[in-house]
């Protein structure tokens, strides 16, 4: 029997992984193949990516084991499987199975070594400094000082966990991507609240750089396998969400440029030999003018908007690693709007300075959603989706004057 071509595997089931099926299928016109340790709400009753979980998905020898098996089954059905993380977890267990994995899949992720010092935000601070990376002025504290630590910037801060993929695994009341803290005597509370979970590692306590969402950005990239970057496509982030669990992801990204930004996270992506997708969390400093890196994550970013601004992730691994292609460096110029909530919610919501812009792109329909999609709306499909997209409007309602 002749193989197919190539086939996407993808690692998780969440609204990530729906993006980058959509991202294959508008392409190609092929269903991708997800893989994880529960079936989330953003993937149910698709026809463009199939499903398949198992309980023990995210530990490391299971892992391991079942990515064989599956490598084994359909390596005789295709030439090609490109292997696709959704999750910091699942990037993290592919570094540390690169070797094994190579024999099966194309694995178009950094080693071990380069994985964990990038994904823990205090070795990653470190190497932002030696490549003149700005970023917000930091103390790290370890669990070992309790409540012994000092730092010379003024509250407001901000505090998140060190290890974002150790954080995940656990869980305590008020539980939160990051903290927005106004006291010290708050401050300890919640490092009592996180050290009360079995999170050990360190902590990350920063100076709160003001400004609303509107001051946010995102800048996605793309490294082929010799360590160039070929794609680079900046965000400006017009709304995050607001509900206590889904603060720190974006709601509507409009695509932007910035040249000057580009050639410096170039610089700093081959420089330190990097592999792959990657997403970096930066926020406008307007006291002196600079972009600060928030964090970095070995990854595509959990929105749809390097696509829909014309920069598809999956051409840009189908073209290296199946075609083999000659890729010219792409640096986006197109604007377009990436929405998660209804355009009336955004409407309402969004800082007024964006309004003009917004109204612009919805007439000219130059806009999208990562979940609908008109070759994958079906009724059972739709009516999920429309729910999943009222929810989004009704915790702005809650939510939104109490971030």
């Amino acid at each position: 029997m002749k193989k197919e071509i190539f086939k996407p595997i993808i690692l998780g089931t969440d609204k990530n992984a729906y993006s980058v099926a959509k991202s294959f299928h508008k392409e190609y016109g092929i269903k991708s193949l997800a893989f994880g340790k529960r079936h989330l709400h953003p993937t149910r009753y698709s026809r463009i990516i199939k499903v398949s979980t198992f309980d023990k998905f995210n530990e490391p020898e299971f892992f391991l084991q079942k990515m064989i098996e599956i490598g084994k089954e359909y390596s005789d059905k295709y030439e090609k499987l490109l292997l696709i993380s959704c999750s910091d977890g699942y990037t993290q267990l592919i570094s540390n199975h690169k070797k094994e994995l190579e024999k099966f899949f194309v694995v178009p992720y950094v080693g071990a070594d380069l994985q964990r010092k990038l994904e823990n935000k205090d070795n990653f601070y470190k190497i932002c400094e030696r490549h003149k990376i700005s970023y917000p002025k930091t103390y790290i504290h370890s669990y070992k000082e309790k409540k012994n630590f000092s730092f010379t910037f003024p509250f407001p801060v901000i505090v998140k966990p060190a290890d974002s993929i150790k954080y995940a695994e656990v869980d305590f009341p008020g539980k939160k991507k990051a903290f927005y803290l106004e006291s010290r005597r708050d401050l300890l509370k919640i490092i009592d609240k996180i050290y009360s979970s079995n999170y050990r590692d360190n902590i990350i306590i920063q100076e709160y750089i003001p400004g609303d969402d509107s001051s946010g950005w995102v800048l996605s990239t793309y490294s082929n396998s010799l360590g160039k970057v070929k794609m680079m496509c900046l965000g400006d982030v017009v709304l995050e969400h607001c509900a206590p669990k889904e603060i720190g992801n974006y709601a509507a990204i409009i695509s932007s440029q910035n040249e000057k930004l580009y050639k410096k996270f170039k610089d700093f992506l081959e420089d330190i030999n990097y592999i792959g997708l990657a997403h970096f969390d930066l926020k406008y400093d307007f006291r002196d003018k600079t972009y600060k890196t928030l964090e970095m994550n070995l990854r595509q970013g959990r929105s749809y908007y390097t696509t829909l601004s014309g920069n598809n992730i999956a051409k840009l691994l189908v073209d290296e690693y199946v075609f083999k292609k000659k890729q010219d460096i792409i640096y986006n110029r197109d604007i377009s709007l990436w929405l998660d909530i209804p355009k009336k919610t955004l409407l309402k919501y969004a800082n007024p300075k964006y309004i003009p812009v917004i109204k612009k792109l919805l007439r000219e329909k130059k806009y999208g959603y990562t979940l609908f999609y008109k070759k994958d709306i079906w009724p059972w499909r739709l009516i999920y989706v429309l729910k999943l997209h009222n929810i989004n409007k009704k915790l702005f309602r809650l939510y939104f004057n109490k971030k």
